[in-house]
């Protein structure tokens, strides 16, 4: 019983986790662009509303920092080896 539950317990995590990076990012940034999108003000032009710009802006920061984050996790052990830098 012990085996199931240690399974289940790590499928989840695994499940979220490809969930958050393989669909999340890209709908979050998605999501950003179209708070980009704006109103239309009759004369062709398309611009953004603040509110709209302050939503984009936070979701590409959201991403933004998921990329990093990312990149420093892999490059943890060299940055550790040849410069001396512990992140995480």
């Amino acid at each position: 019983m012990t085996l199931l539950t240690t399974t289940v317990n790590s499928l989840w995590q695994v499940i979220l986790v490809g969930l958050l990076f393989g669909a999340g990012l890209p709908a979050i940034f998605a999501l950003g662009l179209r708070s980009l999108g704006g109103t239309d003000t009759g004369e062709g032009v398309s611009q953004p509303t603040v509110a709209g710009r302050i939503g984009a802006w936070a979701c590409f920061a959201v991403v933004l920092i998921a990329i990093i984050t990312g990149i420093l996790l892999l490059m943890q052990g060299f940055l550790a080896s040849s410069f001396g830098i512990h992140i995480f």
